[in-house]
């Protein structure tokens, strides 16, 4: 087994996981600490280091609100159970787990980057351990960077100082840890040139956005994004958009400083990191994504459509329960209005789908609610055709019974206890049928990542079910429930509608097919 590694910086030691046939290495520095002078700069090479680093435990997560356990709130009742956490702004790190014996095995690569709205969250969370994945034969690495106002500021300083890289340090360190991974995977037993970037809500949001970037042409050769492509159905509804201009963002900047007490950018670059977060906590904001013209050139998702993207197969999915959309209106004179603003001619089919002429406003209004990363992922299949792209799309509904006190559902997130098969870590009453959903997913995920394709044989040397690309002829997806079934079921009349409204207001004659 590999227990020392060396990369570019130095020789790294690992230790056993659970399963002593996997080496886990984990706290790698990929970038120079983000401190100092290379805080709000994009990162920076690492320093070479004397001797055998050992890599044993996970770095400090990234420097964000410390969540306390709160038996009323899911998310801190299913994952921060370690409320004193180390925590810092030197967290540029990742972490690798390899089944590799040797270092020429040229073992496929996964590259995990975790979600939190771009505000909270870290690698060393219970869920995201590698080991179940790597035992399918998958070197599986996940990143850490920077979030909310340390990875996410602008200021007119900041640009003045750096034009090529102004903006989105976060997803810049993303991408930083991506480019490392490239260069010294190999080592580890991977092959760097097959190489998959996933992620889950915010963290596949950002795998929209690399790839979207034209700064990562060769960079990956697939992408996984889980809950992480959004378009809006109905005014006023459904997630909140990350995406600013350069020019606003950089005016939130100067507010900010305004507000830390700094009146410029070197002043800022010494306050104590603790205080910047408070302090950014305090003013209720929630930064994202930056159209810079240099890493973002634009809305993640409308490049997409248009094809201005990496060329590499998507596998694209969401929970059964999570961010669904209604129509915001008091009234059925209301939705009668918002019908005919939204779709003109067609407003009476809209209202006969909800019932609106039947029923009254609740009922219609249930009705027409719909989730909004499935119409997001149906948009995405079409053009994905239609634009003449058709590169691999592969679609997925997780849709299974979810046991515990809280009666959840399926809520955002509680599939990637399923797909990293670490349901053994969960305080949730798992029984055997989970085990067995869990174990075909994290092989369907497994097979994507090896080949761009998610069929082939489970664990148990019987085919796994088929699930075919999702095409506008044959819109289906893979159901996960008591087990894995493809949906052949088209999309419902309202989905199938909403959809064929979006392409009518945006037609594929104003798309590029480049």
């Amino acid at each position: 087994m590999l227990r020392v590694v060396n990369v570019e910086n130095g020789a790294v030691q690992g230790l056993p996981a659970a399963d002593p046939r996997i080496a886990s290495f984990k706290g790698i520095p990929f970038a120079a600490p983000p401190v100092g002078d290379n805080r709000w700069r994009a990162p920076q090479p690492a320093q070479d280091w004397e001797g055998v680093r050992q890599a044993y435990a996970f770095a400090p997560v990234p420097m964000q609100v410390r969540q306390e356990i709160d038996e009323n709130n899911i998310y801190t009742r299913e994952w921060a159970v370690e409320p004193d956490i180390a925590m810092s702004e030197d967290c540029l790190y990742l972490n690798v787990w390899t089944p590799a014996k040797h270092a020429d095995e040229k073992l496929p690569v996964f590259v995990w980057y975790f979600g939190g709205g771009l505000q909270v969250g870290h690698t060393a969370e219970m869920e995201f351990d590698g080991e179940r994945i790597a035992r399918r034969g998958i070197v599986v690495v996940t990143v850490s960077y920077r979030l909310n106002a340390f990875g996410f500021l602008c200021h007119p300083e900041i640009t003045a100082e750096a034009p090529e890289a102004p903006a989105n340090f976060g997803h810049l360190d993303q991408q930083a840890a991506t480019r490392w991974v490239k260069r010294n995977i190999a080592a580890f037993g991977g092959d760097p040139d097959n190489l998959t970037i996933g992620g889950q809500s915010a963290g596949g949001g950002s795998v929209m956005n690399q790839l979207a970037s034209p700064q990562n042409e060769g960079l990956f050769q697939r992408a996984i994004v889980q809950s992480g492509v959004f378009t809006q159905l109905y005014p006023g509804s459904g997630t909140p958009k990350f995406l600013r201009d350069l020019a606003s963002a950089e005016q939130d900047g100067v507010r900010f400083f305004e507000a830390l007490g700094a009146s410029s950018l070197a002043e800022a670059r010494k306050l104590d990191a603790a205080y910047v977060r408070d302090k950014y906590l305090a003013s209720h904001a929630f930064w994202g994504t930056v159209i810079d013209g240099r890493f973002n050139v634009g809305d993640a998702f409308d490049l997409f459509l248009q094809n201005k993207r990496r060329p590499v197969p998507v596998l694209f999915g969401h929970t059964s329960s999570e961010f669904f959309s209604v129509p915001e209106v008091d009234t059925l004179d209301e939705l009668k209005a918002l019908a005919a603003d939204l779709f003109g001619d067609d407003a009476g089919t809209f209202l006969s789908l909800c019932g609106a002429h039947s029923d009254g406003l609740d009922d219609a209004v249930k009705k027409a609610s719909a989730s909004g990363i499935e119409y997001a992922i149906r948009v995405a299949g079409r053009a994905n055709a239609e634009t003449g792209a058709h590169l691999p799309l592969y679609y997925y509904n997780f849709d299974a019974d979810i046991p515990g006190w809280d009666n959840p559902g399926t809520f955002h997130s509680v599939d990637l206890w399923f797909f990293f098969e670490t349901l053994a870590k969960c305080w949730r009453p798992f029984v055997g049928k989970h085990y067995d959903l869990a174990r075909q997913m994290c092989q369907y995920w497994a097979n994507f990542i090896r080949s761009g394709d998610p069929n082939g044989q489970d664990l148990t040397g019987e085919d796994l079910p088929r699930w075919e690309t999702y095409t506008p002829e044959a819109p289906f997806g893979m159901r996960f429930a008591d087990k894995a079934e493809l949906a052949s079921e088209r999309p419902d009349e309202l989905m199938a509608f909403l959809v064929r409204q979006y392409f009518k207001k945006n037609p594929l004659h104003s798309y590029s097919n480049e």
